[in-house]
Formats: structure tokens, C-alpha cells, sequence
């Protein structure tokens, strides 16, 4: 197709058929809007401001939208670069989004999803920087938890876009060069299905098969080096932990900032994991203080017991954070920072204390919700901190604190994904003035 060519009809698009569009704003999701003809297309591999031809990969006559690939560049944005790894692009890895874009770029990108999150959901006109995190090399070689899929012959790689496809790789550029060097590519895996590869901070970087009991996975040692906190943890291989290395230690930081714990204060860590927010606020709290915190995955939670003893004015509750609560959830998951569905007792609401100095909601990217963030505040935190790895769950459970008399008071962003369209934020509540 030339540029020449009559375009085609908008009712007619379907898979296969190109288009040339203008790349229109960033949207959720590693997509530029784009239209042709009135037809909205969600078009992967442009940048805001370019003129591409699209290919259409999903969809078809009277579907709301459309999904494309940019397969070429007929006016590149200035922010364009050559993708380092040669299978980022059009039909290939489903890992990266922004393979593309020059890092700062992919960063102001970012910047713009969360305004616009928070403009259309919560009402909330705020100005967001994107912050890098230490521990990457351009926006590469930061992934230290990597999960890599295992096709029919044994052969390790990784899934295309949207799809099962699996396509071979020798190399993963955003993987942690401990991941790579484990040979996990050119390994042979007959039988499974995907195998995990951790890089912890401490010791050989470790591969686990999967599906495997995350109870026998292998335990590794994490260490935290923040200014308000400096110690390690035990966690599971197939444990949650923050896939960048300079993740956990800025997510602290900025949280503790947030909220300037004081010495006897109480707090409440939900979603807590093994213990590193509930670790950093022990610290500042001290002993006359209180923390307590709710995590529903059993071996995080065994985890967690070892990794606060020394701290023992934490206390832990094994258990769904809406059930500890006595609240009906609408999110998927409502229990654990991981986000998979793990069964958890209920635990009655009595459990919990009846009001707290503080608290942080570290919740899956399906949020807390409605229920639960009414819950926390009948609590009449005097201010919370809210960790979202997804900007419209963040935006959503903002309209609901905001409803309830709390305003955002904070709000940092961390690129703690990039080459992703993943962005993690640090929002702080404080209640509005009356």
C-alpha cells in the first residue's frame, strides 16, 4: 500500500488491513489514540505527534476500537531512537512498550497517563514528574525477577504481544545480566510450562520452575538500603519483591518522608508482604509505637515473622485485607501485593485497632477499592500513604478518599519499569481542611 492509495473505509477495518494515521495522545497502556475516519485505533510502537502507517491486529467491523502496530514511520517525533533489542518492534516481544522512545521521553509519557488518570477519575489537576530510579543502565538491565516462558520443545523465550506465541530470545536486555548468566536461554526445559529466574541482592541468582509450591521455592535475601531503612530480608523465589533493584529502597524513602512517622505513633501496613514498610515505620514508631500489618499469602507472612522479630511491636494478621476489615471488596484480590488469588481465612475486624496514627495501602494494581478504603478511613488516619503500580486504580481510589474528606496532598512517580508502560506512584492523603 502507498501513501497514494485510497484509504480504507472505516467500517470496513478489520486484521490485516493498513491505515495512515496521526499518532495521537498517550493512552493507558503503551497505546497512542489514533483515528481514522471517526474509528478509534489503540496503535503500539508510535510516539504523540507522529504520522504512521498502522497495521490492524485486532478487531473488526463494529467494535468500539481498533488495536494496530505501527509497521512504518513516515514522520518520526525527534524522540524517536533505534530499539536496542532486536525483538522489540511490531509482532514481536510483548515485554516492552517503549523500546522506541528515548528514555526522558518515555518518562514525560509516563507523566502524562497519571495527569490524565487523575483528570478524568478522581478531578485532580496536578503536574507529575516521573523520577528514575537508581539501578539501571539506560533504562536497561534492571529486572531482577524475570519470567520467561518455555514453548513445546523445551526452548525458553518470550510471548509475543496480546498472544501464547512464544518466540525464542538469546538475550533479554532488560533482565539483570545475574538473570542472563544463569543460561536459563540457552537451557533445554522439556515438560514445563515457564521458569522463573531471581537475581536477589545477596548471593547466585537462582531458577525456579513453574508451576512450582511457593512454600518450597527457594528462600533468597533481599537487602534494603534506604536512608530510613538499612537491613535484609528473607523472601520466597516466588515471592512478591520489586523487580528493580533500586525499587524498594526509593519506595521507603518516599513513603517514610510522606508520612514523618513519629516515636508512639500507631500504624497500619496493608497488602505488607514480608515486612519492609512495616519494617521502616518499627523503626520510626520505635517501641512505644504500634504497627500492624495485614498480608494474606501464608508464606510471606512466615517470611515476615522472621524478617520483624527483632522489632516485636509488629504484629501481623494472616489474612484478605477486606475480610480483616468485615467489608465486601470489588477488586479481584484484596489481600495480597501480588495480585494472585490465594485462600485466607476471615478474620474479624475486632483484630485490628480501632483507629491508627497511619496508614499504607500497598495494594495490587486492581486497588483497594471503595469498601476498603472506607474502611481505613473510619480509622481517621491523620495521613496515608497509597503505593499504586497502576495509575487508574490510584485515580479511582483518590475520588473515593477525596469523597471521604481526605485530599492528595503528595504525589511522586517513579520510573521503576523502563522500556514498560509501567509507572509506580507515591500518593500521600492528608484530611482536607474543613
Amino acid at each position: 500500500m502507498s501513501e497514494s492509495q485510497p484509504p480504507v473505509a472505516a467500517d470496513e477495518l478489520s486484521v490485516g488491513n493498513e491505515v495512515v494515521v496521526e499518532a495521537g495522545p498517550i493512552a493507558h497502556g503503551g497505546f497512542v489514540v489514533a483515528r481514522h475516519e471517526g474509528r478509534v485505533l489503540f496503535v503500539r510502537h508510535a510516539i504523540s505527534g507522529e504520522r504512521v502507517r498502522a497495521r490492524v491486529t485486532e478487531g473488526g467491523p463494529g467494535d468500539r476500537f481498533l488495536r494496530a502496530d505501527a509497521v512504518e514511520v513516515l514522520e518520526p517525533s525527534p524522540a524517536r531512537v533505534e530499539p536496542p533489542c532486536p525483538y522489540a518492534g511490531p509482532g514481536l516481544c510483548g515485554g516492552c512498550d517503549f523500546q522506541h522512545v528515548a528514555v526522558p521521553e518515555q518518562r514525560r509519557l509516563k507523566a502524562a497517563v497519571v495527569e490524565e488518570q487523575l483528570r478524568r477519575l478522581a478531578h485532580v489537576e496536578r503536574d507529575v514528574v516521573v523520577e528514575p530510579v537508581p539501578g539501571d543502565v539506560d533504562g536497561l538491565r534492571w529486572r531482577t525477577r524475570t519470567e520467561f516462558a518455555v514453548d513445546e520443545s523445551g526452548r525458553a523465550g518470550m510471548r509475543r504481544h496480546r498472544s501464547h506465541d512464544l518466540i525464542p530470545v538469546d538475550d533479554c536486555l532488560i533482565a539483570n545480566e545475574q538473570v542472563v548468566g544463569t543460561g536459563v536461554l540457552q537451557g533445554h526445559w522439556p515438560g514445563e510450562k515457564a521458569v522463573d529466574v531471581v537475581a536477589p541482592t545477596d548471593g547466585p541468582a537462582v531458577v525456579v520452575r513453574v508451576p512450582s509450591d511457593e512454600a518450597v521455592a527457594p528462600v533468597v535475601t533481599e537487602t534494603v538500603a534506604a536512608q530510613n531503612l538499612s537491613r535484609e530480608f528473607d523472601v520466597s523465589a516466588r515471592g512478591f519483591w520489586q523487580v528493580h533493584p533500586g525499587a524498594a529502597a526509593t519506595f521507603v524513602d518516599a513513603v517514610i518522608d510522606g508520612l514523618q512517622p513519629q516515636p508512639g505513633e500507631r500504624c497500619l501496613d496493608l497488602y505488607a508482604g514480608v515486612g519492609v514498610f512495616a519494617s521502616a515505620l518499627a523503626e520510626a514508631v520505635g517501641p512505644s509505637g504500634q504497627v500492624v500489618a495485614v498480608e494474606s499469602d501464608a508464606v510471606a507472612v512466615a517470611q515476615a515473622g522472621l524478617n520483624v522479630e527483632r522489632t516485636p511491636w509488629v504484629h501481623y494478621i494472616q489474612g484478605q485485607v477486606d475480610h480483616v476489615f468485615g467489608v465486601e471488596s470489588t477488586g479481584r484480590v484484596a489481600g495480597s501485593r501480588k495480585g494472585r488469588r490465594r485462600s485466607a481465612p476471615r478474620r474479624p475486624h475486632g483484630q485490628l485497632p480501632p483507629s491508627a496514627d497511619l496508614v499504607i495501602l500497598d495494594p495490587p494494581r486492581t486497588g483497594a477499592g471503595k469498601a476498603v478504603v472506607g474502611a481505613v478511613v473510619a480509622l481517621r488516619p491523620r495521613a496515608l500513604a497509597y503505593v499504586a503500580c497502576d495509575p487508574a486504580a490510584l485515580a479511582r481510589d483518590t475520588a473515593y478518599l477525596m469523597e471521604r474528606g481526605y485530599a492528595l496532598t503528595s504525589l511522586r512517580a517513579f520510573d521503576a519499569f523502563p522500556m514498560t508502560h509501567h509507572v509506580e506512584c507515591v500518593a500521600i492523603f492528608e484530611p482536607a481542611p474543613a
